[in-house]
């Protein structure tokens, strides 16, 4: 169903904004898991990095009130979502992705920014990684920022980096969430520098 999804997505973002430009899949890891973080700049980004990074199938976090509805939660259920309660998250949050990330054939999509326009890294992301032992592949959107700029067909960009691994910050107390923050910063700031040198990101 996963795949389903996937495709019928990348059809309508097809259709709507043209053919996207995912440059550097060569860097992700073929045969493991791992975390692919991204800031989070648009409410359809989570789409093109599931589509960039294809065929591997992803779970991802969402906020529980999209799941009200029965039909769109139904939708994006099956689409990998599982929902996550942000004033009171549970120990679900981060024990049910380590499950999935060690005993299935799936990746998480995360945004260590947790919402939209956020510039703040998480420790979520490290955590996770560290539990699960995967890496954490760096990942970067350029493009329309609404529906509206979708439709004009205003470019997009995709940009994959090299997987970080933080097996090697032995503690994830304050000193090695900061680490593993930077080198996620780091790499999305590189990112972003590959495509666009002049890149300075404005949210809407």
């Amino acid at each position: 169903m996963f795949a389903s999804i996937r495709n019928f997505a990348a059809f309508l973002l097809l259709v709507l904004n043209g053919t996207a430009k995912i440059t550097n899949r060569d860097r992700i890891p073929k045969d493991e898991n791992y975390i692919l973080v991204a800031p989070h700049r648009t409410f359809f980004d989570p789409v093109y990095l599931a589509i960039g990074a294809k065929p591997k199938k992803f779970i991802f976090m969402a906020k529980e009130e999209l799941f009200k509805n029965k039909l769109f939660g139904w939708i994006i259920t099956k689409a990998g979502a599982f929902p996550v309660n942000r004033d009171k998250p549970s120990p679900s949050v981060i024990k049910y992705p380590i499950k999935r990330l060690k005993q299935d054939d799936v990746s998480l999509i995360m945004f260590p920014t947790g919402t939209r326009h956020s510039t703040d890294l998480k420790g979520g992301v490290a955590l996770i990684a560290k539990m699960a032992k995967v890496r954490i592949v760096p990942a970067v959107y350029q493009g329309p920022l609404s529906f509206k700029d979708l439709v004009k067909r205003q470019k997009t960009y995709v940009n994959f980096g090299e997987p970080i691994d933080i097996s090697d910050i032995a503690k994830l107390d304050d000193d090695g969430l900061e680490e593993a923050a930077r080198r996620i910063q780091e790499a999305f700031d590189f990112l972003d520098k590959e495509i666009n040198p002049e890149f300075k990101y404005i949210p809407k």
